[in-house]
């Protein structure tokens, strides 16, 4: 293939490529402080899937990206402006629908690399794991691939410096100066449970923040971002690679 690119390739091309394995990068659309795009983490997983892939393919891994899906799990936004929300009844409906089409196609291994803290894809694995035991599936966390506090000083949860950083390296045109950023300040939970986070519940944006981003994008630089991305998609690209030449699920594991 000329391309790891589902939506850029012809169909002669995707007739003659031996696939192995498929990539859906799946993102959200959502507020991002004052000076971050809404597509910040579409942009990111997609960005950083397709990189990957491309370093895998060079090395045989058969990889080809999904178009992405930019809406994701934000019921905890629904006071901000178009902050879009998807419940996870329906993320599960969508990708048992991609899983119909990937089978139907002898396509047999799904990642999802995912770009947004609010969806969570472990029990919808688990489900559709059942429905579809031919798939070996699994997500990928990637802005959790490499350790943030090896590049930042302040990586933030929502469009702090870890966001900001990277989308300054690869999308510039797309971030507004720093001097327009809100300081990404949070208030925390009161109850201990929460903020030692060994209790959960679902965080209500307007009540924890003023500007809707957590964390102080103030160090960010796309120097930064640039390192941080490239260890990012190197470990995946290798991921990739490992996860295409498992002959099935029972190989994922050592031999005793």
């Amino acid at each position: 293939m000329k391309t790891a690119k589902l939506k850029e390739s012809t169909w002669k091309e995707i007739e003659k490529a031996k696939i192995k394995v498929a990539l859906l990068p799946w993102g959200a659309t959502e507020a991002h402080n004052y000076h971050l795009p809404y597509g910040t983490d579409t942009i990111l997983s997609e960005r950083v899937a397709e990189e990957a892939a491309e370093m895998a393919n060079r090395e045989g891994a058969g990889a080809i990206v999904l178009p992405s899906i930019a809406y994701g799990v934000n019921s905890g936004q629904m006071e901000v402006k178009l902050c879009m929300n998807i419940n996870p009844s329906t993320q599960l409906s969508i990708l048992s629908d991609i899983l119909f089409v990937l089978e139907s196609h002898n396509i047999d291994r799904l990642i999802i690399v995912n770009g947004h803290g609010g969806n969570s894809f472990q029990p919808i694995i688990r489900e559709l794991s059942l429905e579809y035991p031919d798939i070996m599936m699994c997500s990928v966390n990637w802005w959790k691939i490499c350790n943030e506090n090896d590049y930042f000083d302040n990586p933030g949860d929502h469009a702090g410096e870890l966001e900001t950083s990277c989308m300054q390296s690869i999308a510039p045109d797309l971030v507004s100066p720093l001097s327009v950023a809100g300081e990404g300040a949070e208030r925390k939970m009161k109850i201990r449970g929460f903020r030692e986070k060994w209790a959960w519940t679902p965080r209500r944006w307007i009540y924890i923040t003023d500007d809707t981003g957590v964390g102080n994008p103030a160090l960010s630089t796309p120097e930064k971002g640039e390192k941080f991305l490239k260890c990012c998609t190197q470990k995946l690209a290798e991921f990739i690679k490992d996860f295409s030449k498992v002959k099935s699920e029972e190989h994922l594991y050592e031999q005793s």
